[in-house]
This record gives structure tokens, C-alpha cells and sequence, in this order.
């Protein structure tokens, strides 16, 4: 069954190789499918697991989504259509070459993963406290055989939601991400071959986190000696590696309550 889905955005796009695309959209459904109306799962156990950067902030934690859970996101993904340009996002060429699908959320989708996920998530960082959302703004990446995200460093981004009636995004003002999620949608046992997420830390360290569906990769990111430069390497043949980019945001200042507002217009 289709679910209506309208742009709630129009933003410039880069393309894979260089170049760019005008009012490329970022879409939302006009009601969220049933799949992805998630609920509390008490029974699904969230771990953390710290990873060794050398003093640089990246971890895991498993069982975010249940099986079910991520092949719905991966299905009602496809329904709104990857695409070659990236909505908003500026790279240099031979850097992302992967294809793209950017779409908003709501808490239907977004809270429950929050709470899943909200005991084991720094309380602050830099002495500003966490937001008790995700933002809605979900980047999503298909790697088919061949692609890669070359070697890069994570923008820092305001929080975005829908609009109450739901016909446009919205940017959360006096929010600040400061964490990347990379939720995986898949892994070997799905086919998948290859697609490792490469991270750099300090002193030359460099780990390879394997995609294992349902668990997410955190790790610090903006453009500071505190945040992790990484990488998803070459996918294999095979079936397409999915991955959805959230961003776990943070106040601004422990004084300045946030604001929302329309996001900026098309160019």
C-alpha cells in the first residue's frame, strides 16, 4: 500500500561528482505509515559499547530497531526515491558517492527511539545540556555495488521538524547537534558485502565498525579537533547497504530556551 508523501523543502543539491541540482526536495509522508509508528519495547535491551579513539567520543548501541523495524524504514525509503543529489549537503567531488533520500519525521517515528536510547547518550557535551528529541531530518544512504563516502568529517546542524500542519520543515532554533547516529538498516545476514564505517581517531587509530541491522554508531562531529573523520567503505556485490543518518542534538546555551521556525525558503 502507498502512503501520500508531499516536499516539504526545496534545497540546493550537490551531486556525487560535483555540480549541483536546484530544489532538490526533502519530503514528508502526510501521515506516517503504520510500520513506522513505532512503539515502547521494554523487552528490546540497549547495550553501549565505547569505542577506543584516543580520547575522541564514538560508541554503539544495539538493538535500537527491531528487525521489522528496520526493513520497514528501508521499504518506505525506497517509496520516496534515492536520488543521486543530496538536499542541503555540500561535497567536494568523488567524496559521497552513494545515492540519497532526505525526508522528516515526527515523534511517532523519532520518540520511542529516543527512549530507547536516551539513558545511554552523554547527558552533556561541552557544558550544554541534551535535548530530549532527535531531530526529525532523516538522511538516508543506499550503497549499491561500488559506492563509497569517502574519508570526512560531519557538519554540525540546526534541529529540523514538520510544521504542525505538516507542509513544511521546520528549523529548532538554540539547538546544536553534536552527535552523528548512523542507524543501520541491514547487514550480512541481508547480503550486504563490505560497507564497513572506517573511523580516524588520534595517534593513528583506526577502527572499522561493521554494519549489524538494528544497532547504531555514534561519534562526535562539527568541524573541531573533538570531532571523528570517517568514512563508509566500498560495498561489494550484494544487496545495497542502508543507512540512516540522525543527529542527536544539544542546547546552544544552558540559558537559551529553543525556538522553531520556518526553515529557510528554496534557493
Amino acid at each position: 500500500m502507498d502512503y501520500p508523501h508531499h516536499t516539504v523543502a526545496e534545497l540546493t543539491g550537490s551531486l556525487p561528482m560535483g555540480g549541483a541540482v536546484a530544489r532538490t526536495p526533502v519530503h514528508a509522508f502526510r501521515q506516517l505509515p503504520p510500520a513506522l509508528q513505532l512503539q515502547a519495547r521494554p523487552a528490546l535491551r540497549q547495550q553501549r559499547r565505547d569505542i577506543d579513539l584516543g580520547g575522541l567520543l564514538a560508541f554503539e548501541i544495539d538493538n535500537v530497531l527491531t528487525p521489522d523495524e528496520a526493513d520497514a524504514l528501508v521499504a518506505w525509503s525506497e517509496q520516496l526515491g534515492y536520488r543521486s543529489e543530496a538536499p542541503g549537503i555540500s561535497t567536494p567531488p568523488g567524496m559521497r558517492m552513494n545515492k540519497t533520500v532526505h525526508w522528516v519525521a515526527d515523534q511517532t517515528l523519532l520518540g520511542p527511539i529516543y527512549q530507547r536510547l536516551a539513558a545511554l547518550l552523554p547527558a552533556e557535551i561541552d557544558g550544554v545540556p541534551l535535548h530530549p528529541e532527535l531531530s526529525h531530518r532523516i538522511n538516508m544512504y543506499r550503497y549499491d555495488a561500488d559506492d563509497v563516502f569517502n574519508r570526512h568529517l560531519d557538519g554540525d546542524w540546526p534541529g529540523y521538524g514538520l510544521s504542525a500542519d505538516r507542509q513544511r520543515m521546520d528549523t529548532w532554533d538554540g539547538l546544536r547537534s553534536r552527535l552523528t547516529m548512523l542507524l543501520y538498516l541491514n547487514d550480512a545476514g541481508d547480503g550486504v558485502n563490505g560497507g564497513a564505517t572506517r573511523l580516524y581517531g588520534r595517534d593513528g587509530k583506526v577502527v572499522d565498525v561493521q554494519p549489524r541491522k538494528g544497532a547504531a554508531l555514534f561519534f562526535r562531529h562539527g568541524f573541531s579537533t573533538d570531532s571523528v573523520s570517517h568514512a563508509g567503505t566500498r560495498v561489494g556485490a550484494g544487496r545495497p547497504k542502508y543507512v540512516a543518518r540522525i543527529n542527536v542534538m544539544y542546547h546552544e546555551s544552558a540559558l537559551r530556551p529553543p525556538q522553531r521556525r520556518p526553515a529557510e525558503p528554496a534557493d
